[in-house]
C-alpha cells in the first residue's frame, strides 16, 4: 500500500513540474513593448546627463523548431541632454528616419532551451543596428536549470562569457514565476572590448583590490507565466550600472546607467516575413565592434567626401595657424587625423602627392599620418622612404610614432619585419635599430591585445640571435637581446638564457655588455611570468664567479619580479657571506630602500624586504657612497589612486673613478593601472675596461697618482680597438627601449673632423650671412600626446567608451635681422681676435610663439550614428609676443638689451576647464545639445551647503548651486606702467560632496591680460652693460654714499634712528613677550638638561682659525678673539674708504631703466669696484630716479688666505638694514673645519616674523634629519654653522642659532674631499686647471 501511494505522489509531482524553458509557439507571433534607455552622468538629480532612449514594438515569430525571426516595429529615437529628471527627451526624427527602413528588416536567429545561437541578417543591416537587436536577443538569453533555484555559472552574453547568478522563485498565488539573473561584467572569463593607447600600461590588481575606479554590473528580472510547453515572458526588466571614477569611488563617480524593458503585449497570427535578399551569418549574441573604433568621441563628423574634407582641414590649418595659434587647432588636428584613418591609401596618396612639395602642408601631413596608427599609414611611410620621397629625419620621426600608434595585428608585425630587413634599411644601421625596437615593441603590443600569441611571431630574431652568436657579431646580438627585452615573450627565456653567463653556456666567453644587456632582456619577461625569472635571476645573483655589474643587474631584475618572502630572506642569508663589497652593499641598498615602498603593487616585495633587513647586519648602514648603491622612492595616495616612483641604480667598480652605470627610472599610477614612464640608462664600459689595463688600476697607489694615470689612459683612446665601445646609452618610454647609442672609437674619430673640419666654419659663415640679409621664420608644430580609450558593450547594444585625449599645437614667427659694422670679410675662417674686438654687433628680433593645448576626458556612447556623453573639456592657450634688440661693442665693452613696445592680444593666456552633457546624431551635427554638468542658476535659487547639510532629508531637497566664484586681481608694475590682470571664474558641485570629483566638475577659468596702466608711455625697457674704464661714464646718477663723520652725515643718522625708534615702538609687544617668555623657558631647559648632553659638549670645542703663516692655529686662541680680529680689521678697511668710489673707478657698470615719452629717469644702476690691495670688492645699487635714496650696498674683502667677511646693508643710504657674513677656515679639536656666521644688526619685520614661525619647526626637522637638539641661549642676533672633516668621507656639523644648537657627527659623504688633517688641500690648484692637468698628463 505504501508503495502505491509513494508512486502517486512521485506521478502527481512530476505533472505538476513547469519547464522553465521559454515559449514561442509557431504560427503565433508574439508582440513586446521595448524601451531601452542608456544615461550617463553622475547620479545626484539636479545635475545635467546625456543618453539615448529606444522605443519600439518587437514581434518575435518561429520559422521552425529553433530558428526564429525578431522585427522592430515603429522605432523612435530620443536624445537627452539636459537637467536630470526635470527637462524631457527630444524626438531625434531625422535620424529615426533615416535608420527606420533598417531597424525595421527583420533578423533570424537561432534559439534553442533558451539560449541565442547564431545571429543572420541581411547585408544592408549595419553592425550598429545589428547590436541594439543583439541587445534584445540578450535579454532572452536564460540558461535555466530544472533542479536547482540558486546557482552560478559562466553566461554568454552580448559583453562576453562573465560571471552570472540565478535565483529563481515561484509565486503559486499569482501563478507567475520569477527569475532574477545578475552579472558581474568586472570578473568575466572572456570580456568583449576594445582598448586603444593601453598597450604599454599594466594592471595593477592590488591597487583595486578595496578600491575600484571601474564597477559594472547588471541585474535581469523575469515575470514569466506558464504556457502549454513552456513560460511566456510576460515582463523583463534590465538595469546595468557603469561606474567610474579616477578616485575612490566612496569620493562619488560619474556612471552610465542602462535601463530595458520588455512587456508582453499580445500574440497575433501574421507572422514575421523575412525580406527578400540572403541572410548572412553575423556572428552570435556577442557584441560586434562597427567603425566605432575609427569614430573619435570629442566630435561627430559626417564623412561624404572624406579626400575632399580633408584637403579642407588642412587648409584651415595652415592659413590659421601663421602669425598666432589658432584656438581650436588642436580640435582640428584631431579632425584631420580622424579623417585620415577612414581614407584609403589611394586616396592618401593623392594627397600627399598634391602637397608634398609645399613645406608648410607637407609638415602638417608628416605631423598628421604618423598619429594616425592604421596599417596603411604604416604601408605609406615605408613606401615614400623607399620612393626616397622622405628624408632620413623625416622617416625616423614619423616611423618612431607611426610604430608606437599603429594597431598590432599580424599584418603589421609583418609589414615591419618586411621593413627591417629591406637592404635600403640595412645600410643605415642606426635607422634598423629603430625599425628592429619597434618591431619588438609591436609584438609586445599584440600579445596584450592576444594573451595566446604564437611564439613563431620572435623566431626571425631568435635565428638572427643564434646566427649572430655563431659569428661572435657583438652588436648583431646586443641588437637581437634589446628587441627580444622589448617584446618581452615567455618563449625568448631559452634563447636569452643562451647567453647568460654562469648558466652552463658558453656566454661567459662574451663581453661584458652582452651578459649584461641579456640579464636586463628578462626585466619584461618577468612582468608575465615571474615564476620563471625569478631563479634565474637569483642564480646569477649569488654565482661569485660572474662579474660584479651583472650580479648587480641581475639584483633588479630580480625585484622587478616581486619574489616572494622566502626568497627574498634567501638572498639576505647568502649575503652574510658575501665578499664583494659592491654586491653587498648594491643589494643591501635596494632591499632597504624596498622596505619604505607604499605602492599595492609592491606591499608584498616590502614585507619581504622589512623581514630581510632584519636577518642582515645593520654595520652596513654605514657603508659608503664609494659602493655600489640602489635607491626606490615612491609616494601613493589610496583615496585618490594616484602615484608616482622613482629607482635610481649607480654601479660603481673599485678601481676606477667613473660609476659602470647609472640608471634612473619613472614610474606612475593611475585610476588602477601602472606604467613605467620613463627609464635612462648611462654604461662606461670601455672606458672602464681602458682604465684597468692601464696603470691606474693599481691599487697599491695613492688617489692622486691614480688620477694622473687615469687622465693618462683617457688621452689614449686611439689605441683602442675599432669595435670596442667607450659608453652607451639606452632610453626607454612607457618601458620599451625605443633607442640606443654605443660611442667608440670609430665614432670619435668621425665626429672630430665634423668639429674641427671646415664644415663648421660654413655653417657659421652661411649663419652669419642669413643674419645680415634677415631671417623671417614661421614654423608650426601639432602633437597628438595622448589617446587612450577604453570601448565597452552596454545591455542595450550601444557602445559606452571612456576616453582621454590631448592634443597641442605650437606656432611662431620668428624675424631676426642682424647688422654687423664693419663687414665681415669673405672668409670667416681669416678673421683674428683684434678683427672681432673692433667689430659693432646689432641684432633685431621679433617673435611670436604661441600655443593652443585640449584635453578631452569622455564617457558616453560613441558610434557614427549618434553620440551622448558626459564631457571634460580643458583648454589652455598662451600668446608672449617679444621684440628687441641687442647691441654689442666689444672695443668699446659696451653691451646693450632693449625690449621694445609689442601689439599684445587681449589675453595672453587663458586657461578653462568645463564639464558638459552633450550629444549629436549624424544627421543633424551642427545642431548638438550642449549642457553644463552643474546649472548656473540665478542668485535667488542659490543654496549654500550649509543648507543643503542641515536639511533632515537631503534626498528630498532639490540641488540648488551656489553662486559662482569671481575675482579680478590686477597688479600694476611701477616705473613701466604697464598693469597685469588674472580673472578667475569658478563653479563646482562641492555643495553635493566634499570630494575631489566634486570639487572638478563644473566650470572653471582663469584669463590672464597685459596692458598699460594709466601715466606716461613706456617707449623701451634698458639694460646696459659698460666694462672698462668707461663704466664711470654710463651712469646716469652719480653714486655716493654719506659720510658718518660729516656733519650732514650726523645729521642723517640721527634723523634715521628717530624714525627706526618711532617703528619700534609701534611693533607689538606680544611677540616680544613670548620671545623672553621662550628664552627664559630654552634657558631652564638648557640648564635641566645639562646633564644629557655631554657627549655633544664635549663634541663642541672652540673653533679655532688658521694664521696666514701656517696652518694649525695654537690651541689657546678661542672664538671670541676670532671673531673681534676679524670684525675690527674688517672695519679698519672701510674706514680707510667707506665709499671705493672716491679712490678707484668703477670695474663695470649695470644700468637698468625704463625710457618714457616725459623723458623721466626710472630704474636702477649698479656699479661694482674692485681695491686690489685690501682685495676689497664693494657693489652699490642706487635709483636713478629723483628723490630716491634707496640703496642696496654689498661691501666684502678677503681677509686673509683662510677668512673673506661680507656686508649686505640697504635702506636710506644703506643704513636701515644690515647683515653681516663672515667665513673662514680652521681647526675644531683637531680637525679640519670652516664655519659660516651671519649677524644682523637689524632685519625688517616682515623676516623676523617668518623667522619665528619657522623656528617652530626646526625641532622637528631636525629630529627627522637625525640631528642632536640642545636648548642654549645663544646670540640672539646670529646664526653660526660649523662643520668639521674628521677623515675625507665624513663630516661632523655643529648650527648655532638663537635659542638651540643642532649637531651631527660622522655624516657619510657621497666622495672624498681632498683636504688633510692639517688643513691643506691634497691636490695643488695654485695654477690654471688646464694647464695642471696636461702637465701631470706629460709625466711619467
Amino acid at each position: 500500500m505504501r508503495a502505491v501511494v509513494l508512486a502517486l505522489t512521485v506521478a502527481l509531482v512530476a505533472s505538476q513540474q513547469i519547464n522553465l524553458v521559454p515559449e514561442f509557439a509557431p504560427d503565433k507571433t508574439y508582440v513586446y513593448n521595448y524601451e531601452a534607455l542608456l544615461l550617463g552622468g553622475l547620479p545626484q538629480e539636479g545635475l545635467a546627463r546625456a543618453g539615448i532612449k529606444v522605443n519600439s514594438k518587437v514581434h518575435l515569430s518561429a520559422v521552425n523548431e529553433n530558428t526564429f525571426l525578431m522585427k522592430l516595429m515603429d522605432p523612435l529615437i530620443h536624445e537627452y541632454a539636459g537637467i536630470w529628471p526635470k527637462d524631457p527627451f527630444v524626438p531625434a526624427t531625422k535620424l529615426t528616419s533615416a535608420l527606420a527602413a533598417q531597424l525595421q528588416i527583420p533578423i533570424k536567429f537561432e534559439y534553442a532551451n533558451g539560449v541565442v545561437g547564431k545571429v543572420f541578417a541581411p547585408a544592408g543591416v549595419s553592425p550598429t543596428v545589428l547590436n541594439l537587436h543583439r541587445g534584445i536577443l540578450n535579454i532572452l538569453q536564460l540558461n535555466l536549470k530544472k533542479t536547482q533555484n540558486i546557482y552560478e555559472l559562466q553566461e554568454a552574453g552580448a559583453q562576453g562569457v562573465c560571471r552570472t547568478h540565478y535565483v529563481i522563485s515561484e509565486d503559486p498565488k499569482a501563478n507567475h514565476i520569477t527569475v532574477t539573473k545578475s552579472k558581474d561584467l568586472s570578473h568575466c572569463q572572456e570580456r568583449i572590448m576594445k582598448d586603444v593607447g593601453l598597450a604599454y600600461t599594466e594592471r595593477c590588481a592590488e591597487c583595486t583590490e578595496r578600491i575600484k575606479s571601474l564597477i559594472e554590473t547588471a541585474t535581469y528580472n523575469y515575470i514569466m507565466k506558464p504556457a502549454s510547453a513552456g513560460v511566456l515572458i510576460a515582463e523583463a526588466t534590465v538595469q546595468e550600472v557603469h561606474q567610474f571614477s579616477p578616485f575612490n569611488e566612496i569620493h562619488g563617480a560619474a556612471q552610465m546607467e542602462a535601463k530595458q524593458t520588455l512587456a508582453f503585449v499580445e500574440i497575433e497570427k501574421t507572422p514575421v516575413v523575412p525580406i527578400n535578399a540572403d541572410y548572412l551569418a553575423r556572428g552570435s549574441l556577442q557584441y560586434e565592434f562597427a567603425t566605432e573604433i575609427l569614430q573619435t568621441p570629442i566630435h561627430l563628423m559626417k564623412i561624404s567626401d572624406a579626400p575632399a574634407q580633408i584637403i579642407e582641414v588642412l587648409k584651415h590649418l595652415v592659413a590659421n595657424n601663421v602669425d598666432m595659434v589658432h584656438e581650436d587647432a588642436p580640435l582640428k588636428f584631431v579632425q584631420l587625423i580622424q579623417l585620415l584613418r577612414v581614407s584609403t591609401l589611394e586616396n592618401i596618396e593623392a594627397i600627399w602627392a598634391q602637397f608634398k612639395d609645399k613645406p608648410a602642408y607637407r609638415r602638417w601631413l608628416l605631423d598628421a599620418l604618423p598619429s594616425v596608427g592604421t596599417p596603411v599609414i604604416l604601408k605609406l611611410i615605408k613606401e615614400k622612404f623607399l620612393a626616397d620621397e622622405l628624408t632620413l629625419p623625416e622617416f625616423i620621426q614619423a616611423l618612431v610614432v607611426a610604430l608606437q600608434m599603429v594597431t598590432a595585428d599580424l599584418d603589421t608585425i609583418q609589414l615591419t619585419a618586411s621593413l627591417a630587413m629591406h637592404e635600403k634599411i640595412a645600410k643605415i644601421p642606426a635607422l634598423r635599430e629603430v625599425v628592429m625596437l619597434g618591431y619588438g615593441s609591436m609584438i609586445a603590443k599584440h600579445c596584450v591585445a592576444v594573451p595566446t600569441c604564437s611564439a613563431e611571431l620572435l623566431r626571425p630574431i631568435h635565428e638572427i640571435a643564434a646566427e649572430a652568436t655563431s659569428k661572435n657579431d657583438i652588436p648583431e646580438i646586443t641588437l637581437a637581446l634589446k628587441v627580444l627585452g622589448n617584446a618581452g615573450h615567455p618563449a625568448s627565456l631559452k634563447p636569452i638564457m643562451k647567453l647568460l653567463p654562469g648558466l652552463r653556456t658558453a656566454a661567459t666567453s662574451l663581453p661584458l655588455s652582452v651578459q649584461v644587456d641579456a640579464t636586463l632582456a628578462l626585466r619584461n619577461i618577468a612582468k608575465k611570468e615571474p615564476k620563471l625569472v625569478q631563479p634565474v635571476a637569483l642564480q646569477l645573483l649569488l654565482d661569485r664567479a660572474l662579474h660584479p655589474e651583472v650580479r648587480m643587474v641581475a639584483c633588479i631584475v630580480l625585484f622587478e619580479a616581486k619574489p616572494s618572502v622566502a626568497l627574498v630572506s634567501s638572498l639576505a642569508g647568502a649575503l652574510k657571506t658575501e665578499t664583494n663589497m659592491h654586491v653587498v652593499s648594491f643589494a643591501y641598498s635596494h632591499i632597504k630602500s624596498l622596505t619604505r615602498i607604499t605602492a599595492p603593487d609592491m606591499a608584498a616585495v616590502a614585507g619581504a624586504a622589512n623581514v630581510a633587513i632584519k636577518l642582515m647586519s645593520r654595520k652596513l648602514d654605514r657603508l659608503s657612497f664609494r659602493f655600489s648603491r640602489a635607491l626606490q622612492r615612491d609616494f601613493y595616495h589610496t583615496p585618490l589612486m594616484v602615484g608616482a616612483a622613482g629607482s635610481a641604480y649607480m654601479i660603481n667598480d673599485a678601481v676606477t673613478i667613473l660609476p659602470r652605470a647609472v640608471v634612473a627610472k619613472a614610474r606612475a599610477y593611475l585610476a588602477g593601472a601602472a606604467a613605467d614612464v620613463l627609464e635612462i640608462g648611462v654604461r662606461t664600459e670601455g672606458i672602464q675596461e681602458a682604465l684597468l689595463k692601464s696603470p691606474a688600476a693599481d691599487e697599491s697607489v695613492d688617489r692622486i697618482t691614480k688620477i694622473k694615470r687615469t687622465l693618462r689612459a683617457l688621452t689614449n683612446w686611439k689605441d683602442l680597438p675599432n669595435n670596442q665601445p667607450l659608453a652607451s646609452a639606452y632610453i626607454k618610454l612607457l618601458g620599451q627601449e625605443v633607442a640606443f647609442v654605443k660611442i667608440d672609437k670609430t665614432i670619435i674619430e668621425e665626429a672630430i673632423p665634423l668639429a674641427t673640419g671646415p664644415k663648421p666654419r660654413q655653417l657659421l659663415k652661411a649663419a652669419l650671412k642669413a643674419l645680415q640679409e634677415g631671417i623671417a621664420l614661421q614654423y608650426a608644430k601639432p602633437l597628438l600626446a595622448a589617446e587612450m580609450r577604453r570601448i565597452l558593450p552596454t545591455a542595450v547594444g550601444l557602445p559606452m567608451e571612456l576616453s582621454l585625449y590631448t592634443a597641442a599645437v605650437a606656432a611662431a614667427r620668428v624675424n631676426v635681422q642682424a647688422t654687423i659694422t664693419p663687414p665681415l670679410p669673405e672668409e670667416i675662417e681669416t678673421m683674428t681676435l683684434e678683427q672681432l674686438k673692433k667689430t659693432d654687433v646689432q641684432l633685431q628680433a621679433e617673435a611670436r610663439p604661441s600655443i593652443a593645448l585640449q584635453t578631452f576626458a569622455v564617457m558616453g556612447v560613441n558610434t557614427a550614428l549618434i553620440q551622448a556623453a558626459v564631457m571634460a573639456r580643458g583648454k589652455i592657450r598662451t600668446i608672449t609676443p617679444g621684440k628687441v634688440t641687442a647691441r654689442a661693442d666689444i672695443l668699446k665693452g659696451n653691451y646693450k638689451v632693449e625690449a621694445l613696445p609689442v601689439e599684445v592680444p587681449e589675453h595672453i593666456a587663458a586657461v578653462s576647464f568645463e564639464t558638459l552633457a552633450v550629444v549629436r546624431n549624424i544627421e543633424e551635427p551642427t545642431a548638438e545639445r550642449t549642457v553644463p554638468l552643474v546649472p548656473e542658476l540665478a542668485g535667488q535659487n542659490s543654496q549654500t551647503p550649509a543648507d543643503y547639510l542641515s536639511s533632515e532629508n537631503p534626498d528630498e531637497v532639490p540641488l540648488r548651486a551656489p553662486a559662482p566664484f569671481d575675482k579680478t586681481l590686477c597688479l600694476a608694475v611701477p616705473y613701466i606702467e604697464i598693469k597685469g590682470c588674472v580673472e578667475v571664474h569658478s563653479h563646482n558641485a562641492a555643495f553635493i560632496r566634499n570630494a575631489p570629483l566634486f570639487y572638478i566638475i563644473g566650470q572653471h577659468s582663469a584669463r590672464a591680460t597685459v596692458a598699460r596702466a594709466e601715466g606716461p608711455a613706456v617707449e623701451r625697457l634698458e639694460l646696459e652693460v659698460q666694462v672698462g674704464p668707461r663704466a664711470a661714464e654710463r651712469l646716469l646718477e652719480q653714486i655716493s654714499l654719506i659720510d658718518d663723520e660729516t656733519p650732514e652725515g650726523k645729521a642723517f643718522l640721527l634723523k634715521l634712528r628717530e624714525i627706526l625708534e618711532t617703528e619700534d615702538k609701534n611693533r607689538p609687544v606680544s611677540s616680544e613677550s613670548r620671545s623672553s617668555s621662550s628664552s627664559s623657558s630654552s634657558s631652564s631647559s638648557s640648564s635641566m638638561s645639562s646633564s644629557r648632553v655631554t657627549e655633544t659638549a664635549t663634541i663642541m670645542e672652540p673653533f679655532r682659525k688658521f694664521h696666514k703663516d701656517r696652518y694649525l692655529a695654537p690651541h689657546g686662541a678661542s672664538k671670541k678673539v676670532s671673531s673681534g680680529s676679524d670684525a675690527s680689521s674688517f672695519q679698519r678697511i672701510q674706514k680707510q674708504a667707506k665709499f671705493l668710489g672716491n679712490a678707484v673707478p668703477p670695474v663695470f657698470a649695470v644700468i637698468a631703466r625704463a625710457v618714457r615719452v616725459d623723458h623721466k629717469l626710472l630704474g636702477y644702476q649698479l656699479a661694482a669696484y674692485f681695491d686690489k690691495p685690501t682685495a676689497r670688492l664693494q657693489l652699490v645699487v642706487t635709483s636713478i630716479a629723483e628723490n630716491d635714496n634707496q640703496k642696496i650696498c654689498i661691501d666684502g674683502a678677503l681677509l686673509s688666505k683662510h677668512k673673506v667677511t661680507a656686508k649686505l646693508a640697504w635702506g636710506p643710504e644703506c643704513q636701515q638694514y644690515a647683515v653681516t657674513a663672515k667665513a673662514e677656515a680652521g681647526v675644531l679639536g683637531e680637525f679640519p673645519a670652516v664655519r659660516l656666521e651671519l649677524e644682523w644688526e637689524r632685519l625688517p619685520i616682515t623676516v623676523t616674523t617668518y623667522a619665528k614661525k619657522l623656528s617652530k619647526h626646526i625641532p622637528m626637522a631636525a629630529f627627522q634629519a637625525g640631528f642632536r637638539l640642545e636648548r642654549v641661549m645663544n646670540s640672539e642676533k646670529e646664526i653660526e654653522l660649523t662643520a668639521a672633516l674628521p677623515n675625507q668621507r665624513s663630516l661632523n656639523v655643529i648650527a648655532r642659532i638663537p635659542e638651540m644648537t643642532l649637531s651631527r657627527m660622522g655624516i657619510s659623504l657621497p666622495f672624498a674631499i681632498p683636504i688633510n688633517p692639517d688643513g691643506s688641500l691634497s691636490i695643488q690648484i695654485d695654477e690654471d686647471i688646464l694647464s695642471w692637468i696636461q702637465k701631470h698628463i706629460k709625466e711619467e
